[in-house]
């Protein structure tokens, strides 16, 4: 049985992602929104939104149960735009909690998380089922020697 530590991440996300697709909607607000007060430009990528939202399960598999704060830290970055003349140290600025939580709602919708009382959002067996589903398949479509090991 494949599990989604079995396979790189950026790979199991892009699966997820495409996966995604077919069950989720983008919300129209989406395209115009920044993903944290430290950048500059929306999202350039046309499939950002399940993108976002299979790190976002992926995140809750690994680190679960885990609130929106932690989240928004960890998808945060240096705030400002350009470094270029900067002479004050860099500082951090955490993540838009408005697009994680909207995708973590789509993800409860779907039945791959659920809220834990006082402690956050943590993965269901079916986002479970679901992750492993998709880490299978990108086992057997990965063509790396050192991955041969898990098959």
């Amino acid at each position: 049985m494949v599990t989604l530590y079995d396979v790189p991440a950026a790979d199991l996300i892009e699966e997820v992602a495409d996966r995604l697709e077919e069950r989720i909607e983008e919300p129209e607000w989406a395209g115009f929104t920044k993903t944290g007060t430290g950048r500059e430009l929306p999202p350039q990528q046309e499939d950002f939104w399940f993108v976002r939202t299979a790190s976002l399960l992926r995140k809750v598999a690994d680190n679960g149960p885990i609130g929106v704060e932690r989240l928004a830290t960890g998808y945060g970055g240096s705030k400002g735009g350009s470094t270029r003349y900067r002479v004050s140290p860099a500082e951090h600025a955490a993540g838009s909690r408005k697009i994680i939580r909207v995708a973590l709602q789509q993800l409860e919708e779907e039945g791959f998380v659920e809220t834990a009382k006082g402690e956050g959002r943590r993965i269901t067996d079916e986002g479970r089922a679901f992750l492993d589903e998709a880490a299978g398949d990108v086992l057997e479509g990965l063509d790396r020697p050192e991955l041969e090991r898990y098959a």
